[in-house]
């Protein structure tokens, strides 16, 4: 049991501590990032009654709608209700790519408590296959919609555009992810290579949003410069 909780554990935090530490202008209390992944594990409960409902009330008879709505629709948009509704307006969320530090958290709390199901279901011996699949890609998804997040409350202007991708991208990339492991034979030729893109997408949203905030800080910088002078 211990070994399966270490395994279900390890990567989420492995990762969520990788995205944290890239944050290299005002890392975020540690306290609020734990909560925020504990909003995530708790999102585990509401989803998977959901999903129950869907299944035994044979409401999704494709796999099609299975990716889409069943799955990507339904986990991403309750990700998504909580980092705009519980953190967006926090005070601790005060540059751009703080938007990923707790779009990561909320992702992988969810996707950390999937993975202890699952690996207590169907053994330890699936873990590596879990750290490098769905947690990994729970990890991006969360890198894309915290990007869009933070980009949409640090833009002045008309913020909705943002804000509709920051649940419309995530939802795209995870509806792709599931029909390709759900209905395709061979699937494995086809996720590695789009694992490999969702990296490099993710990667590039996250060097991105490190030149966002300091872009943020350097105007913050020159009008506290311009009060003073």
């Amino acid at each position: 049991m211990l070994g399966i909780l270490s395994a279900g554990v390890a990567p989420g935090l492995a990762l969520l501590c990788y995205f944290y530490l890239k944050d290299e202008y005002e890392p975020e209390p540690i306290s609020f990032v734990l909560r925020t992944f504990l909003y995530g594990v708790l999102l585990m409960f509401p989803i998977m009654f959901i999903q129950h409902v869907l299944e035994t009330e044979h409401l999704v008879n494709s796999h099609l709608f299975d990716a889409f709505l069943s799955s990507s629709l339904l986990e991403e948009f309750f990700k998504w209700f909580i980092l705009f509704y519980a953190v967006y307006q926090h005070v601790e969320f005060d540059e751009p790519f703080d938007g990923i530090v707790y779009g990561v958290a909320v992702s992988l709390g969810f996707a950390t408590a999937e993975n202890i199901l699952y690996l207590l279901a169907n053994g330890i011996e699936h873990a590596m296959t879990r750290a490098l699949l769905p947690v990994s890609s729970h990890a991006l998804f969360g890198v894309i919609m915290g990007f869009y997040i933070g980009k949409a409350k640090f833009t002045e202007g008309k913020k909705g555009k943002w804000i509709i991708f920051s649940l419309l991208l995530p939802f795209i990339l995870h509806g792709t992810y599931d029909y390709i492991l759900i209905s395709l034979e061979n699937w494995l030729f086809i996720i590695f290579p789009f694992m490999i893109f969702l990296w490099w997408f993710g990667l590039r949203k996250v060097k991105k949003a490190k030149a966002l905030s300091a872009n943020h800080f350097k105007k913050q910088y020159q009008v506290q410069k311009t009060l003073h002078s």
